[in-house]
């Protein structure tokens, strides 16, 4: 999509402060470009450029929708489902409760500890480093 962008004129991305300036075909580069991009070009309306913006989150949370009622999922399923899951896993893991309140982006490692409830293993989670 993007290579067909940059063929047909278009292809560049809104690149803040004065990243712009700094590197002037940075805004056409791969690195730059949305992981989940829109369908449509828009008109920027800070430049009046047209060029293609990241996919509306509402879009995401119909097409998750349609695919937990299509695969017959009963339970409650989001986009903030991922996160969740994201968390436990990593806790499930052995990482550090410290970095994976850094990866979430929480303020306060108490909001991170809601997370450990899911893990409730008792003794049997103490882990030998031989079991590794």
């Amino acid at each position: 999509m993007h290579q067909q962008d940059l063929e047909q004129g278009y292809g560049s991305v809104y690149l803040p402060f004065a990243l712009e300036r700094k590197y002037p075909h940075a805004d056409r580069a791969w690195i730059w470009q949305f992981v989940f991009p829109s369908l449509n070009r828009s008109r920027d309306p800070r430049s009046g450029v047209i060029r293609r913006h990241h996919l509306h989150e509402s879009g995401m949370q119909r097409s998750l929708k349609r695919a937990v009622h299509t695969t017959g999922i009963t339970k409650r399923v989001s986009c903030h489902t991922f996160r969740h899951s994201f968390a436990t896993h990593l806790l499930e893991a052995s990482y550090d409760i410290r970095t994976v309140q850094e990866l979430l982006g929480h303020k306060d490692v108490k909001t991170t500890m809601i997370y450990t409830h899911v893990l409730n293993r008792g003794g049997r989670g103490v882990r030998s480093p031989l079991d590794l």
